[in-house]
């Protein structure tokens, strides 16, 4: 470290203060979130927000951040039925802790604001691309054919949360995760999201007689 270097510096001791007051204050809710609200807890000028994250949603989207940098566990136990129960837990924890409020914090402004939009887009193709790996073993283990489309699997595992988190009101409980997972192995090894089966038959409808 070069003479009179700090570690960390006044940027980053702003930075903490801004997103420490942001996640306390948003446990009020997000309809009652300023910036205004946000400098005076952190005890910095509102000028001082603006000026290194241009607005509300972007100070949101660096908190939400902080999570996108976290390593997420995901599961590998040797098992389809398990694995997809012990990641629709883990989206579970996410969607009723924190993150669940800043998602539809920035899922609420993102109508307006693209930049909210953008931000919510990048945070779930990241935790989505990992959640993939689930697939990708049961493939590798034999449980799934070849071919299995991973992406659209995980969607679906994923799409009641958001139901549930954005539209209605309803809890997100254990046995909610758990009946989900048990609905995407179903669909799984039915075959509903195999490229291959879903090719064989779209030829045979095109081939087959009128």
């Amino acid at each position: 470290m070069s003479v009179g270097q700090r570690p960390g510096g006044r940027s980053a001791r702003v930075r903490a203060a801004v997103l420490t007051a942001a996640r306390d204050l948003l446990v009020d809710g997000y309809a009652e979130l300023t910036v205004e609200r946000i400098a005076q807890a952190a005890g910095v000028n509102k000028t001082t927000i603006y000026r290194r994250w241009a607005d509300l949603e972007g100070v949101l989207g660096d908190l939400l951040s902080e999570y996108a940098s976290e390593v997420v566990p995901i599961p590998d136990t040797g098992n389809l039925d398990t694995d997809l129960e012990e990641l629709a837990l883990l989206i579970r924890r996410g969607m009723t802790g924190e993150p669940g409020e800043l998602i539809t914090a920035l899922a609420a402004a993102a109508p307006r604001n693209p930049r909210a939009a953008q931000i919510v887009r990048g945070f779930f193709a990241e935790r989505f691309g990992l959640a993939q790996a689930v697939i990708d073993h049961a493939v590798a283990r034999g449980e799934l054919p070849q071919g299995t489309d991973a992406p659209a699997a995980i969607e679906v595992l994923g799409a009641p949360f958001f139901l549930r988190l954005l539209v209605v009101d309803k809890p997100i409980d254990e046995e909610f995760a758990r009946r989900t997972a048990a609905a995407a192995a179903a669909a799984l090894r039915a075959g509903v999201f195999s490229r291959y089966l879903s090719v064989q038959s779209c030829e045979h409808t095109v081939g087959s007689p009128e």
